[in-house]
This record gives C-alpha cells, structure tokens and sequence, in this order.
C-alpha cells in the first residue's frame, strides 16, 4: 500500500532531508513550509500522516495540531520537537499527536515509528470498515449499537464470516444471538446459499435426529415418504443450531461424526450423503459446566468453538437503548399505520432505567405493545404495561429527561475510557467525537483522565 505522508516545517533543508528519506522508503511525500499552508493543502489532499516541527514561524506546530484535530480526529500526527522535557512531551500529547521526536531526528527511529503508526491506522480503518458492514449489510433485520464490547464482537464476526470455521455464539436469551448468525451468513462466500436455522431446545431426541439428518420413506411409523435433513438443506450454507446445549447425548454423538466425516445417513438408511455447510451455534447455556456436569461432550465442545462470540445482555450495554428504542418505535409505527411520535419525559425514563431480563427481545415486544396502546402522539408511561413500567430501576436516572440524558451520556464516556485503557483519543473515537469534545465533557462530568487523582 503506498501512503502519503505530509511534512511540515519552515526550514527547508529539514523538509529536504526528510523527504528524501521518506521517498527513499517507498512513500509518498507532500510538503508545506507553514502549519497555515499545510492546512490549506489538507483542504484539497488528504494525508495518512503527517510530521510537524513544533516551533515554526506562525502558527505553531501545537496550535496546528489543535486545528487539525478539530478537523480530523484520526489522522496519525508525528511531532519533532528541540525539547526532552517529559511535561512539555505529555502536553503535545495530551493535544492529540500520536508520538513524538526530538531533534536531530534518528532516521531508523523515524522508520520505525512511522510503520507503527500507519499499521495502526491500517486496523482501526479495517475495524471501522467491518463495523459499518456489519451494521449496514441487509439481513432483514438492523444491528444496531454504540457499545465498545459490541463493535469488538462485530469486528470479530466479520473477520470469522469471510472463513467456513465454525462459530459459537454465546449470550442469554433475547440478546440477537441469531440476528447475529445470519449476519455472519449474509458477509460470507456462502450468502446466496441457504441459511437453515434449527431450535434444538424445542425438539426430543428422536424428532431432532430427523430432523437434522432426514428419513427414509418406513424408517419409523409415519415415514410415508423421503425427508431431506437440515444438513442436506443447508448444503452449500449455514447451519445454525440454536441452543445446542440442550443436545441429547446421543445426538451430540452423530453431529460430532458429521463434522469430521462430512457425511450422513439419513434414519432408516445406509447410504452416505455428502454435506457440505458452514456450522453456526448458539446457546445460552454454560457449556463447560455442561461439560463437568457430563451433559455435554468435550470433544463435541471443541469442534464447535473454534471462534466465540459472547453477546453482552442488554443491561450491560444500556447506551445502544436510545438507538434500539427509536428502531422498534419507527418500526411498530409504520406497521401498524399508528401515528406515535415517542415517548413523554416519564415513560423514556422508565425505558432507561430498566434492566430488561428479556433483553432485545423483551425490549421490542413492550414497545410494541406501548404503540398499539397509544391513546396520541406520544407514549405514556401508563401505556408501557408490564415490567418496564413499575421498574424503579438501578440506574442514576431520576430527574427530568435531560438529566437522564446526561447520566448516560456520562456512562458511556467511563464505559469507552474503560475500555481504551484511559486513552483519551482511543475513547474519543470510539464514542464518534473529537478529543477536544471528550475531554471538555470529561471535565463538565468530573470524570478523572488517565493518572489524574480523583477529588
């Protein structure tokens, strides 16, 4: 991949050396004299990096750096600086530049630096672009989140839908296990094939054996004709077995042979079938306690959980509720032909503050029923029947709507910080914000940064 790289600074003959150096290393390699020049040539070229001279004639590099991150918060930035004092380096970096240099510049050092930054920027590109086409890829349903702990999943999901290994999806009941799933088959090589979902919780033993695996026409009283299995309708697809802990022993067996074999023979018969399908599982049920308890076999266990996706439950990812809730409110409205604008003060509260059990599922069946209850335009907490409406909720959501605006907004920020590590610019970006933004609500929140004491 060939990248352009900016450098700026008001001596010529340090521009000179370092263009050089840096054509030297196969890059592309833009200059500008001034910080005020750079930012006019940004306007018209982009840059995957730039390297800036702290001290230059105008506008500084710090001050450049400021403006350009009010621009763009991602750009990896590079300073060189005559200083090696650590409070003056914590300042430029506080301001938003990826590292810094002291000067004279150390050429191999340069290299280094730069390739660890441009394969920085390498994966959060590829994150951001496997997020958005995991979010935007057409599956009937949407996904919709601003959870940190669901884009990693979703990243990751993507990644395992461009292979055949098999997944294993983890979470409680209600929480888009087979949303999931299919999203994982509609991303894949197998997308135009069947995805052939089976609820193996629902079935006994003998009913899901023909179903999975088909019939003969006389193999058992009622057989009147050929049935073709599930793993021979998923061929060329996806299987996904929902709830596969509630596979009966001797099931788990068969299956276990049909994923090393690639073949079955349907009940009643004796002719080996070739199958072929990508294998997706779900259960909400914790299989290595199944696993100790014997309920679940340990090789069976490993065959399918080559990649694992652990759905958090809804109660734990309370900042995707406002997204979720305008989704099932615009989606039931227009159903039903209801005219339902939202919800009162009142009621939105008490959708925050609830911990939905039921998760998704729960969540869109008591907005579905609040729709077809509304007596107007707008949803009243008497019309959120069931839980949702008498939970007082363990949340810090009392108070009028803004403030219970603001408490969330100020979890999610210790949520995003919490898991960038405390990396201010890692936490901005994963919120959809500038450094600048996150630290001023930071301080609005009294939300201590990384080392900063608490009061």
């Amino acid at each position: 991949m060939s990248f352009r790289i900016l450098v700026v600074d008001d001596e010529a003959a340090q521009r000179s050396v370092l263009s050089r150096f840096l054509e030297s290393e196969g890059y592309t390699v833009d200059q500008a004299e001034s910080a005020e020049q750079a930012l006019r040539q940004l306007e018209n070229e982009s840059a995957d990096l730039i390297i800036s001279d702290m001290k230059m004639n105008g506008m500084s590099g710090l001050d450049f750096l400021k403006q350009l991150r009010e621009r763009d918060p991602l750009i990896p930035f590079l300073m060189i600086t005559a200083f090696s004092n650590v409070s003056d380096a914590v300042d430029v970096l506080k301001s938003g530049a990826s590292d810094y240099l002291t000067k004279p510049v150390n050429l191999a050092e340069l290299a280094i630096r730069l390739k660890k930054e441009l394969d920085r920027k390498i994966i959060m590109e590829e994150n951001r672009n496997l997020r958005e086409e995991v979010l935007t890829h057409s599956t009937g349903e949407t996904m919709i989140t601003r959870s940190p702990k669901m884009n990693g999943i979703l990243n990751t999901a993507a990644r395992a839908a461009r292979t055949n290994v098999p997944v294993l999806i983890l979470g409680e009941s209600g929480t888009g296990k087979e949303l999931l799933a299919r999203t994982i088959h509609s991303l894949s090589p197998r997308q135009r094939k069947p995805f052939v979902p089976v609820n193996c919780a629902s079935l006994n033993a003998g009913v899901l054996e023909s179903e999975l695996f088909g019939h003969e026409k006389g193999a058992f009283t009622g057989a009147v004709s050929v049935r073709t299995g599930r793993f021979e309708t998923a061929s060329g697809g996806s299987l996904f077995l929902d709830e596969i802990g509630d596979i009966p022993m001797e099931v788990q067996v068969k299956l276990l042979r049909v994923l090393q074999e690639k073949e079955i023979e349907r009940v009643g018969g004796n002719k080996r079938v070739p199958v072929d399908f990508r294998l997706i599982c779900a259960t909400n049920r914790n299989l290595e306690e199944a696993m100790e308890a014997g309920r679940f076999r340990e090789d069976l266990f490993y065959r399918i959980n080559v990649i694992t996706l652990s759905l958090p439950p809804l109660r734990e990812r309370k900042e995707d509720l406002p997204g979720l809730i305008e989704h099932f409110l615009e989606s039931w409205a227009r159903q039903y032909g209801i005219s339902v604008q939202g919800f009162s003060s009142a009621a939105y509260r008490k959708l925050l503050q609830y911990n939905y059990p039921g998760n998704i599922r729960e969540l869109n069946n008591i907005i579905q029923r609040a729709v077809v209850l509304a007596r107007g335009d707008t949803i009243e907490n008497i019309e959120l029947e069931g839980a949702a409406a008498d939970s007082a909720g363990d949340e810090d959501f009392s108070g009028t709507l803004p403030e219970a605006v603001r408490n969330l907004e100020k979890r999610m920020i210790m949520q995003a910080l919490e898991e960038s590590s405390g990396i201010q610019l890692h936490a901005a970006r994963v919120l959809g914000i500038s450094e600048r933004n996150l630290r001023y609500k930071m301080e609005k929140y009294r939300i201590p940064g990384k080392g900063d004491r608490k009061p």
